[in-house]
């Protein structure tokens, strides 16, 4: 129903990137949706290589239900690759699929809306389930799925720019994600605090309604004058933020999938993962040389002490298989999975 173009979510954004991926690499996509672009005579529109159809003018779930099933017939799709949230849109494209023999792949990244009672139905009535991480992995299998029906499918990054990107060396630590009540930044600045007779300094980037109250317990702790609050940022000036760092911090408590951490990591950063049971990040960093897992203030500000013995690097080539070709070729073999023809 919604699309990355009118809702912030994260599984949206992911939905749209696969698209946009899928037509790049020769594919027809057709994305049902409500209408997002202007006008209302227009029904569809082609953006990113992607035909947008409307199937309905606002984004409600009642009409939407009831006129998927038509627009799905339209299309005659080979696959349904339905984004997951809410459940309700889940369930009937997984019926019609079976009635129109197209097989149905659920994307459930874990950020869409929930129902009562439709999580069970969203969650066993498709071919196969991709999940971002085996954290929402395992949610799905909660919620009934087969185990062999569900399959991590990570997010992917583009590496170019962080092959590419110049170094911005001014910071020795970087925390990195939206500054909200999961955010959980309290750790990483007690942790700083641990260290504030040692010469460092660190950049906390991202921005969200936990802002002010991070940088009160900053100057709380008397470390404010050396960490540098720089708001959101484009995705390159990050990455050469993360070439120049020695740690990026991960400390959220709730977290489908660490992006930034993956970004930061493939960047030649140590990355330091505090154990979240909310957290699919410590996912990351496990048997990973440059990785470590904490549970605490204390044991983050002595891994960031022992950083110091540790290389730096500006690009770690074991996560090339998280750039957004790769990771497309594994949504292409599921694809080819449910069809059992190999045709995609």
């Amino acid at each position: 129903m919604e699309t990355a173009h009118s809702s912030d979510r994260r599984g949206l954004e992911r939905a749209r990137r696969t698209a946009r991926l899928l037509a790049d690499h020769g594919h027809d996509v057709t994305y049902l949706c409500s209408q997002w672009w202007g006008g209302d005579a227009v029904p569809t529109f082609d953006h990113e290589g992607v035909e947008y159809r409307r199937v309905t003018h606002e984004p409600a779930t009642g009409a939407f239900t009831a006129k998927l099933p038509a627009a799905l017939w339209r299309t005659g799709a080979d696959v349904v690759h339905a984004v997951h949230g809410p459940p309700r849109h889940v369930a009937v494209a997984e019926k019609v699929g079976t009635l129109l023999r197209t097989p149905v792949l659920v994307d459930w990244f874990g950020d869409g809306a929930a129902e009562p009672g439709s999580q069970e139905r969203a969650a066993n009535g498709g071919d196969l389930v991709a999940t971002p991480s085996e954290l929402v992995r395992t949610r799905v299998r909660e919620h009934g799925a087969n185990d062999g029906s569900v399959r991590v499918v990570p997010e992917s990054i583009d590496l170019e720019p962080v092959r590419e990107a110049p170094v911005d060396d001014r910071f020795d630590v970087v925390y990195a994600r939206r500054l909200d009540e999961h955010a959980n930044v309290g750790t990483l600045l007690l942790a700083l605090a641990e260290r504030r007779r040692r010469d460092w300094s660190a950049a906390i980037v991202g921005d969200g309604p936990e802002r002010e109250a991070v940088e009160t317990a900053a100057r709380d702790l008397r470390i404010d004058d050396r960490i540098t609050f720089t708001g959101s940022l484009p995705e390159r000036e990050r990455v050469s933020i993360y070439k120049g760092a020695h740690v990026f911090a991960q400390t959220a408590s709730a977290e489908p999938f660490a992006t930034e951490l993956l970004r930061a990591l493939a960047c030649g950063c140590l990355g330091v993962v505090e154990y979240q049971a909310g957290s699919s990040a410590h996912e990351l960093v496990e048997g990973v040389d440059r990785g470590r897992r904490v549970t605490s203030p204390e044991e983050l500000a002595d891994v960031i002490t022992e950083a110091g013995n540790v290389p730096r690097r500006e690009y770690n080539e074991s996560f090339e298989r998280f750039d957004h070709d790769a990771v497309l070729d594994t949504y292409v073999d599921c694809y080819e999975g449910i069809r059992g023809s190999g045709l995609l």
